[in-house]
């Protein structure tokens, strides 16, 4: 696994950005997390990071899984979610705002050894998340938002 698993929720200092922030507000629905991944892949090919590297990859598999997670877990009727996107000279940040700070990302089980016998097809995003990204964790800043990022190091 890349990345320790955030046990709290602290934000590491990254670089400042290279480029300005990509900012998109998407509708808590699931064509909003699918949107959201699309767009991120546009993003990524404007500031020059093709879909084909490692890198787009990883970084769009974290904004689906984030995406995924605040259209199902950070949903309120009638309330839109945000993907923030920044561009470093060390990584991309992945961040995504979603309207439930009440209910706050719990680190993921370890992956189990062996035969896995469990066949839900559920609670292991983050466990993704912890795969693909070199660092994540999240933030409750005010009373109405909550925001989990990921930074995946170019």
């Amino acid at each position: 696994m890349k990345s320790e698993i955030a046990a709290q929720a602290a934000t590491p200092p990254s670089s400042a950005p290279l480029l300005p922030p990509a900012r998109i507000r998407l509708s808590s629905s699931h064509r909003g997390a699918r949107l959201a991944r699309l767009l991120c892949g546009q993003q990524l090919d404007e500031w020059g990071i093709p879909q084909t590297t490692g890198t787009a990859s990883a970084v769009l598999a974290v904004v689906a899984e984030l995406a995924a997670n605040a259209v199902t877990h950070g949903r309120s009727p009638g309330r839109d979610f945000e993907v923030r996107l920044a561009l470093t000279d060390v990584c991309v940040r992945v961040e995504v705002v979603d309207t439930r700070p009440d209910r706050v990302p719990q680190a993921p089980a370890p992956a189990p050894v062996g035969p896995v016998v469990d066949e839900s097809t559920g609670g292991r995003g983050l466990l993704l998340v912890a795969g693909y990204a070199d660092r994540w964790g999240w933030a409750v800043r005010d009373a109405y938002t909550k925001t989990v990022w990921a930074e995946v190091d170019r």
